[in-house]
């Protein structure tokens, strides 16, 4: 009955996993059909694709320079220029070679680059966690106190009202006591008992 829920769980964690390879090889494939299209020994082509893939690294470098550079806008700048160098190079390329070569080099950089940022992500994950369970914890642990000090609170006034319901028995029952005088336990210093019940 939980397999779709897992095998959706499984497949939500294995799908970034496998992102940085199905992105090199998309462009690969795209290069290759392009390559079979006609763009094989074009020097139009090429000089488009060198121009582009400058243009993209020259984007990153600046994205980055400085104190307030963006590692995002440089990160995507340097990934665009990688990957029209690979889509330049697999499209002009004669055979499947060189291609597959500088496949497997932008594949094995982007897993490289792809794994410190998952490294980041896990440990924040790790850390939140651990806030989220110490908060719990002591939010379990006062609403324990609180408890204790309710129920503390309710056995005082039940015993106070168990109290007071003894005594107002002990004084019927004291003044149902047959010679019962009131008078002579006002002489004695006793407290004296209510008018209501003189009568």
């Amino acid at each position: 009955m939980n397999q779709p829920i897992v095998a959706r769980q499984t497949l939500a964690l294995a799908l970034p996993k496998a992102a940085p390879a199905v992105a090199t090889s998309t462009v690969l494939i795209l290069g290759r059909i392009w390559n079979a299209n006609g763009a094989e020994h074009s020097v139009g082509n090429a000089a488009l694709m060198v121009v582009l893939a400058t243009g993209a690294a020259a984007a990153g470098a600046f994205a980055s320079a400085g104190r307030r550079g963006d590692s995002v806008i440089a990160g995507t700048a340097f990934a665009a220029s990688g990957g029209l160098t690979l889509a330049g190079v697999a499209g002009y390329a004669d055979g499947w070679s060189l291609p597959l070569l500088l496949w497997a080099l932008a594949t094995a950089v982007a897993y490289g680059l792809a794994a410190r940022y998952w490294r980041t992500d896990r440990r924040e994950s790790v850390q939140y966690e651990r806030r989220t369970i110490e908060r719990r914890n002591e939010h379990a642990h006062i609403e324990r106190v609180e408890a204790l000090r309710a129920g503390a609170q309710i056995e005082v006034a039940r015993s106070g009202a168990a109290y007071a319901e003894a005594l107002a028995t002990a004084l019927v029952t004291r003044a149902a006591l047959p010679g019962f005088d009131p008078k002579a336990l006002e002489n004695a210093g006793l407290p004296e008992l209510p008018t209501d019940q003189h009568s």
